[in-house]
Protein backbone atom coordinates (compact mmCIF):
# COMPACT_ATOMS: atom_id res chain seq x y z
CA UNK A 1 0.00 0.00 0.00
CA UNK A 2 1.71 3.12 -1.06
CA UNK A 3 0.14 6.33 1.36
CA UNK A 4 0.51 9.83 -0.38
CA UNK A 5 1.05 13.33 2.17
CA UNK A 6 -2.30 15.31 1.92
CA UNK A 7 -1.32 18.67 0.64
CA UNK A 8 -4.15 21.77 0.63
CA UNK A 9 -1.92 24.26 -0.77
CA UNK A 10 -3.17 27.41 -0.48
CA UNK A 11 -6.90 26.26 0.39
CA UNK A 12 -8.54 25.58 4.01
CA UNK A 13 -8.62 21.85 5.14
CA UNK A 14 -11.01 21.27 8.82
CA UNK A 15 -8.20 20.22 10.86
CA UNK A 16 -10.31 19.06 13.73
CA UNK A 17 -13.44 18.88 15.76
CA UNK A 18 -14.88 18.46 19.00
CA UNK A 19 -17.82 18.96 20.77
CA UNK A 20 -19.12 22.63 20.35
CA UNK A 21 -16.05 23.38 17.90
CA UNK A 22 -14.25 22.78 14.58
CA UNK A 23 -10.26 24.23 14.02
CA UNK A 24 -10.43 25.10 10.54
CA UNK A 25 -6.90 26.29 9.07
CA UNK A 26 -5.55 26.15 13.19
CA UNK A 27 -8.10 28.62 14.07
CA UNK A 28 -10.72 27.23 16.42
CA UNK A 29 -14.50 28.21 15.89
CA UNK A 30 -17.29 27.71 17.84
CA UNK A 31 -20.69 27.04 16.57
CA UNK A 32 -21.78 26.01 13.21
CA UNK A 33 -19.48 26.87 10.57
CA UNK A 34 -19.57 27.38 6.53
CA UNK A 35 -15.36 25.98 5.20
CA UNK A 36 -14.57 26.69 1.64
CA UNK A 37 -11.06 26.51 0.09
CA UNK A 38 -10.65 30.41 0.58
CA UNK A 39 -11.78 30.43 4.19
CA UNK A 40 -14.02 29.59 7.04
CA UNK A 41 -17.22 31.82 8.72
CA UNK A 42 -19.84 31.18 11.63
CA UNK A 43 -23.06 30.18 9.94
CA UNK A 44 -26.47 30.06 11.48
CA UNK A 45 -27.42 26.61 10.84
CA UNK A 46 -29.83 24.48 8.80
CA UNK A 47 -32.13 27.61 8.82
CA UNK A 48 -29.69 29.85 7.28
CA UNK A 49 -29.54 29.40 3.20
CA UNK A 50 -28.50 32.57 2.02
CA UNK A 51 -24.95 32.10 2.90
CA UNK A 52 -24.71 28.62 1.10
CA UNK A 53 -27.12 30.08 -2.04
CA UNK A 54 -23.62 32.92 -1.64
CA UNK A 55 -21.74 30.09 -2.73
CA UNK A 56 -22.87 29.44 -6.50
CA UNK A 57 -20.26 29.90 -8.87
CA UNK A 58 -17.62 29.20 -6.44
CA UNK A 59 -18.61 25.37 -5.61
CA UNK A 60 -20.36 22.47 -7.36
CA UNK A 61 -21.69 20.83 -4.33
CA UNK A 62 -21.71 20.81 -0.27
CA UNK A 63 -21.81 18.71 2.16
CA UNK A 64 -24.39 19.36 5.02
CA UNK A 65 -22.89 17.87 8.27
CA UNK A 66 -26.15 17.46 10.69
CA UNK A 67 -24.28 16.78 13.58
CA UNK A 68 -22.82 13.44 15.42
CA UNK A 69 -25.60 11.62 13.51
CA UNK A 70 -27.12 11.71 9.85
CA UNK A 71 -30.36 13.15 9.88
CA UNK A 72 -32.76 14.80 6.88
CA UNK A 73 -32.18 18.79 6.41
CA UNK A 74 -35.49 21.05 6.08
CA UNK A 75 -36.70 20.82 2.07
CA UNK A 76 -36.37 24.64 2.50
CA UNK A 77 -33.08 24.42 2.83
CA UNK A 78 -32.13 21.88 0.26
CA UNK A 79 -34.68 22.68 -2.26
CA UNK A 80 -33.12 26.80 -3.04
CA UNK A 81 -29.80 24.89 -3.14
CA UNK A 82 -30.60 22.29 -5.48
CA UNK A 83 -32.92 24.85 -7.53
CA UNK A 84 -29.80 27.23 -8.23
CA UNK A 85 -27.66 24.26 -9.34
CA UNK A 86 -25.75 23.24 -6.15
CA UNK A 87 -25.52 20.02 -5.55
CA UNK A 88 -26.16 18.80 -1.47
CA UNK A 89 -24.67 16.01 -0.28
CA UNK A 90 -25.60 15.48 4.07
CA UNK A 91 -24.00 13.66 6.51
CA UNK A 92 -23.09 13.42 10.16
CA UNK A 93 -20.40 16.36 10.43
CA UNK A 94 -17.81 14.27 11.17
CA UNK A 95 -18.01 12.23 7.45
CA UNK A 96 -18.49 15.58 6.18
CA UNK A 97 -15.30 17.03 7.19
CA UNK A 98 -13.80 14.19 6.24
CA UNK A 99 -15.25 14.30 2.75
CA UNK A 100 -14.73 18.41 2.76
CA UNK A 101 -11.25 17.42 3.14
CA UNK A 102 -10.44 14.65 0.68
CA UNK A 103 -12.06 16.42 -2.24
CA UNK A 104 -10.64 19.79 -1.54
CA UNK A 105 -7.00 17.77 -2.13
CA UNK A 106 -8.23 16.69 -4.84
CA UNK A 107 -8.52 20.38 -6.34
CA UNK A 108 -12.30 19.78 -6.18
CA UNK A 109 -15.21 22.69 -5.97
CA UNK A 110 -16.31 21.92 -2.31
CA UNK A 111 -18.07 23.32 0.62
CA UNK A 112 -18.76 22.09 3.96
CA UNK A 113 -21.58 23.13 5.71
CA UNK A 114 -21.47 21.52 9.42
CA UNK A 115 -23.22 21.58 12.96
CA UNK A 116 -21.12 20.90 15.80
CA UNK A 117 -20.68 17.09 17.15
Amino acid sequence: MQLNEVTFAEATPIDGYGPGFFRVGGQVMRGAVIVTETGARGWEGLGDAQPLLALLGEVDVIFIGTGPEIAHIPEDLRRPLEDAGIGVETMSSPAACRTYNVLLSEGRRVAAAVLPV
